[in-house]
């Protein structure tokens, strides 16, 4: 199973657009209409590495506690996937403060 990256995705191409708008790439002064919110997309990723990490702590307890349908494999699955995403979230945290300090150095 592959981990859907596409709300990442979509935020890093948010930030690539904010990027260059404030580069003077581009004309426009305003986002393109019907374009998701910021901080809809943020918020909207944060809940579903929260979720991955909830199913993959419940999954792991029901595993412990002894039930028969859940299996060591897929147990051990969830728990990378929700690593996985947690570290990507991180990653772009970083990047997002990266590029704020950046924005309050520069000189005007």
């Amino acid at each position: 199973m592959a981990i859907d990256t596409r709300p990442i995705d979509q935020l890093l191409s948010e930030l690539r657009s904010a990027s260059a708008l404030t580069s003077g790439k581009s004309a426009g002064s305003e986002a393109p209409a019907g374009g998701p919110d910021f901080a809809e997309v943020l918020k909207s990723t944060i809940d579903q590495v929260n979720a991955a990490q909830v199913d993959a702590r419940k999954m792991a307890e029901d595993f412990s506690s002894g039930q028969s349908d859940v299996n060591l494999q897929d147990v051990m699955i969830n728990l990378q996937k929700a690593s996985l995403s947690f570290q990507q979230m991180v990653q772009v945290r970083n990047k997002l403060v990266s590029a704020y300090h950046d924005i309050m150095n520069i000189q005007v």
